[in-house]
């Protein structure tokens, strides 16, 4: 299956890297390996661009790219959470003690 494929909440461990080299070299880099759980937040309307969470990180990829990503989708029951398990919100800011 490809992340291209995915739906929006979907969960999914990455398995295979089929981009170009330059497009797989970027991903790479930015901790888009083998075994990463990534979460689908948003598609656009047409299915270009499509929004994932992982590690922390959100990054939003055009549907060309994300075709070159192989993903095996995850249950939700047994999937870790992509973001670290700290929720939606990255920032806590005006929290009170």
């Amino acid at each position: 299956m490809k992340l291209s494929e995915l739906q929006v909440g979907d969960r999914a461990e990455v398995v295979d890297m089929s981009a170009a080299q330059q497009v797989r070299r970027r991903l790479m880099d930015l901790g888009l390996i083998r075994g990463t759980v990534v979460k689908v937040l948003r598609v656009a309307p047409l299915g270009d661009p499509i929004e994932i969470v992982y590690k922390g990180l959100y990054l939003t990829l055009r549907k060309v790219e994300a075709e070159g990503v192989g993903v095996r989708r995850l249950d939700a029951d047994h999937a870790p959470s992509p973001e670290g398990g700290r929720g939606r919100h990255r920032f806590r800011f005006g929290r009170a003690s």
